[in-house]
């Protein structure tokens, strides 16, 4: 069976502009520099002024009995913006045009996109194996991320090898 690799290449009409890529760095960055902060350092901070009532679809009342759908809770919002800006600015950062994309660079674009996939699966796989109950939850809440953060570090690698080769051959 015969393929046309250029259907199998990403097209680029599927990437945002390139100017969204710096939106992605924004948004990205704090984010992560505060996730990692509540992670290692103090994972009870919060800021008052992001608390708000706020509707749960559903709400298991973790450590009560009381368990709702639909209803209007108080809940400080941090953890819910840190964890948007993360998954957009990942996005907006992993699937922003290059201001020179052409079919060498949609070619690492998807090549970095499986190999991300495939690694991160291996490693949920290992974590799988040998972590078990509030660890084993904890990688699942990372793996929220893991995929775009491999994807974007193997790509932006890439491109550096390529731009580094390109120009010892100048």
């Amino acid at each position: 069976m015969k393929y046309n690799f250029k259907l199998l290449i990403m097209k680029n009409h599927f990437l945002f502009p390139n100017s969204f890529k710096k939106i992605g760095w924004i948004l990205f960055v704090p984010s992560f520099i505060f996730s990692i902060y509540i992670l290692t350092i103090d994972d009870s901070f919060t800021i008052d002024a992001l608390d708000f009532n706020v509707l749960a679809i559903y709400n298991d009342g973790l450590f009560k009995s009381d368990k709702a759908f639909f209803k209007i809770i108080e809940n400080n919002i941090g953890d819910e913006l840190y964890v948007i800006g993360l998954i957009v600015g990942g996005i907006l950062i992993g699937f922003s045009k290059l201001k020179n994309e052409d079919e060498m660079i949609s070619k690492i674009r998807y090549e970095s996109l499986v190999w991300a996939t495939y690694f991160n699966y291996a490693i949920i796989i290992l974590f799988t194996i040998f972590f078990f109950v509030i660890g084993y939850y904890s990688i699942l809440i990372f793996n929220t991320f893991t995929l775009l953060l491999f994807f974007i570090i193997r790509f932006h690698y890439k491109i550096y090898q390529l731009n580094k080769i390109s120009n010892d051959d100048e």
